[in-house]
């Protein structure tokens, strides 16, 4: 069936489709490489050290009260997974991924290929719920090839760091090591 120009076109030229005979030498199509199977693995955050339920005044901050830490789900930041308070021994969250290659991917990891992340936000509580005051971004693109490649093995990416900072505060911006340490 021939293809034709706009009429806005200044080109006067029609195409038609190029058709091959049936014994032709043409290379055939053939679809596209499907991409690598997907496998789950999940990835483990455990968190000590928290900061306390009260935060004291830093640089942007004000004093704030009732501070809890939660995952927070990718494209929607009052979506939360599990809040914990700030006063507590430890956090741990674990996240279902499913693994293409070495790039993880799932509801709570943000970012394109290559700069994957998992956010950690800082929440304070109030009369209509949490408000979030800061954030941590777990860098994904940090883990060791190696360390990926076991935890697609295993079915395991362990997260382990402390999240206070230097100054007493809620840990927040970019976290890569030697402020997380990733095992599989």
């Amino acid at each position: 069936m021939p293809t034709s120009i706009p009429p806005d076109s200044t080109s006067a030229q029609r195409t038609e489709p190029k058709r091959t005979a049936p014994n032709s030498t043409a290379p055939k199509r053939t679809a596209p490489r499907s991409a690598e199977p997907k496998c789950t693995v999940r990835i483990r955050i455990e968190a000590t050290a928290l900061p306390g339920r009260s935060c004291a005044q830093g640089p942007g901050l004000p004093p704030l009260e009732d501070v809890h830490v939660a995952v927070q789900r990718r494209g929607k930041p009052g979506e939360l997974l599990d809040p914990v308070a700030g006063d507590a021994a430890r956090a741990v969250w674990t996240l279902e991924c499913t693994a293409q290659g070495e790039d993880l991917l799932g509801p709570y990891v943000q970012g394109g290929p290559g700069a994957r992340f998992v956010y950690l936000s800082w929440l304070a509580a109030g009369a209509g719920g949490f408000t979030m005051f800061r954030r941590a971004k777990l860098m994904l693109d940090a883990v060791p090839a190696g360390t990926v490649e076991a935890a697609v093995r295993g079915g395991l990416l362990v997260a382990r760091l402390g999240l206070t900072d230097a100054r007493g505060l809620p840990l927040c911006a970019a976290v890569r090591p030697p402020l997380v340490s990733w095992s599989a």
